[in-house]
């Protein structure tokens, strides 16, 4: 029964952890430049309310700046 929790808890923890790697990764994704958006084989699309962005060859969508 101890061990159970405790793996839980080794578990729980690197969840948490796995996801807040995650998300700090998404929000610190860099703006790129029409040319740049260009130049690297994407595809600049308009999102309504939200400007434009850049949809990338690899399937990533990025703001233009």
């Amino acid at each position: 029964m101890r061990m159970g929790r405790t793996l839980g808890l080794a578990l729980a923890a690197a969840i948490l952890v796995g996801m807040s790697a995650v998300s700090a990764q998404s929000a610190s994704s860099p703006n790129i430049t029409r040319d740049e958006c260009t130049a690297t084989g994407g595809q600049v699309t308009s999102r309504p309310y939200a400007g434009y962005s850049c949809s990338l060859p690899d399937g990533t969508t990025q703001p233009i700046t």
